[in-house]
């Protein structure tokens, strides 16, 4: 059953990177310290934060991230107080390292997932991107994620260096037992980006090999029992373009005190809400969220403004492509 995933005024989705630290060097990592900060939350902070969106958004759901989040020695007391506060779900991203003895400390009832991130279905596609012996550490990690009784989750972000081997993921999923396969575009931020020899490997791909490609991979993981959800990406001309910033509820929290509501800023002070004192407070504007409303022929107003790189060259006489907000997700159910 393949659907697109509507955004939700009933949900909210609180993406804490508490802390930017990591053991991996990913070659497009998004994290940017200038702009996140270097700081690792203490525990005492991250309860108050966690109470903070909490209050705002009962039954909002969690996503611990980094960095690498298993690299703080108290993410299981994380945990525990996202469940004292009645997060409705609650996730952790890694990069299948598990640090602290995170699988020993946490239970299969605490931890709705573990997300790993995976980007090639062998060693020689993964690791240079991601680091040496990363694949065989991620995968060991799932599998013993899965020996305890936990839902897993792995991510695998597209781009040029990997899209060709994208079809030989289904067949890894389903040997490893993953629940639920999440496909990314790789987004051009972090600082990486500023490299431009480093831009041009890890490129996005072209709309038509973008529909040709990730639509049948993802179906085909589906006949393997595996839950998939992708980004939309492309809009067709006459779908219209809405943007998440005003209709859902999604926050990007970060060491530093800034709150975003769309990633595609998080290079930039545009963040439109702050943590100050433990209260969260609005931004002197011209923020994000004065960008939310406005419309273009090319759909995300984002992509022209912010991330001018994440549209497709036009064509002369049109505008390359209609692109959908970044949250606008499709999702294909066994």
């Amino acid at each position: 059953m393949k659907k697109t995933v509507s955004f939700s005024r009933h949900s909210a989705n609180i993406f804490f990177h508490i802390l930017t630290r990591c053991n991996l060097h990913c070659r497009h990592c998004y994290i940017n310290p200038e702009q996140h900060g270097t700081r690792m939350l203490d525990i005492a902070t991250i309860g108050r934060w966690l109470a903070l969106f909490a209050d705002r958004h009962p039954a909002a759901n969690v996503i611990f991230l980094g960095g690498e989040p298993t690299l703080h020695p108290e993410l299981s007391q994380a945990v525990k107080q996202a469940r004292e506060l009645a997060y409705a779900s609650v996730t952790i991203d890694t990069n299948g390292y598990l640090f602290h003895d995170i699988l020993d400390k946490v239970t299969p009832a605490a931890v709705d997932f573990f997300s790993f991130s995976l980007d090639g279905p062998r060693p020689s596609v993964n690791d240079p991107l991601r680091g040496e012996g990363s694949f065989d550490a991620c995968t060991r990690g799932i599998a013993a994620a899965k020996a305890r009784g936990f839902d897993v989750s792995l991510i695998y972000t597209v781009s040029r260096a990997n899209i060709d081997h994208l079809h030989a993921m289904p067949p890894l999923l389903a040997d490893l037992g993953v629940d639920r396969f999440f496909i990314q575009v790789i987004g051009i931020r972090g600082q990486w980006a500023e490299d431009a020899s480093q831009r041009q490997i890890l490129a996005q791909v072209d709309r038509t090999t973008w529909l040709d490609v990730i639509p049948k991979v993802a179906e085909a993981a589906a006949r393997k029992g595996v839950a998939v959800t992708y980004p939309k990406v492309f809009l067709d001309p006459r779908e219209p373009f809405e943007c998440a910033g005003l209709v859902a509820d999604n926050y990007f929290i970060f060491p530093n005190g800034r709150v975003y509501r769309c990633p595609l800023c998080e290079d930039y002070p545009l963040h439109s809400l702050e943590i100050r004192d433990d209260r969260l407070v609005e931004t002197a504007r011209v923020n994000e969220a004065d960008l939310f409303p406005l419309t273009i022929p090319e759909g995300c107003v984002m992509n022209r403004i912010i991330q001018p790189r994440n549209l497709p060259p036009a064509a002369a006489g049109s505008t390359g492509g209609k692109i959908a907000c970044c949250m606008l997700k499709e999702e294909i159910t066994p």
